[in-house]
């Protein structure tokens, strides 16, 4: 396992992408977020990718910003909850650097996403419930596990790192 990149997976609402950037800074690395980059290269929002061109399109763009982030080194990359389910881009990932599932339970979710549509796949909450325990196991493939429920962002930052021993 290469300790020089670090992929924080896990569902919407898990605290990625706070994580990352508090790892970055921490480490003196680099943070990406896969869904910002496709917002900004595509100047347009996940949701409205969603809704013009549908999910299929969607993971297409992340697949390939997921492929520009391989050659980097010394990088914290906060996926999409759903890049790490996907089986290919999961080979990928944990062929590249060490993988951080952040475990945080549905009750919790629920709370910190909104069902207002700016996150597509939380507008009906059965089908969102569904999709957070189909996702799980996908995630139990991560290096290491977190749980991230009450955790600090500083307190995680510290437990990634003494696991990593960095």
């Amino acid at each position: 396992m290469n300790k020089d990149k670090i992929y924080l997976v896990g569902f919407m609402g898990a605290g990625k992408t706070s994580v990352a950037r508090a790892l970055a800074r921490r480490l003196g690395w680099r943070a990406v977020d896969i869904d910002e980059m496709i917002e900004q290269r595509e100047r347009q929002s996940v949701s409205a990718i969603f809704a013009k061109h549908g999910e299929a399109h969607f993971r297409a763009l992340e697949q390939a910003v997921l492929m520009e982030q391989v050659p980097a080194r010394h990088l914290i990359v906060a996926t999409g909850g759903g890049t790490f389910v996907d089986p290919q881009n999961r080979v990928v990932i944990k062929g590249d650097g060490a993988t951080v599932w952040l475990d945080v339970p549905i009750h919790r979710i629920i709370q910190r996403v909104p069902a207002d549509g700016r996150r597509p796949l939380a507008a009906d909450r059965v089908e969102f419930e569904r999709l957070f325990m189909l996702r799980r196991a996908a995630y139990t493939d991560a290096h290491y596990r977190v749980d991230a429920e009450r955790a600090s962002i500083p307190a995680i930052v510290e437990e990634v790192v003494h696991w990593l021993n960095l």
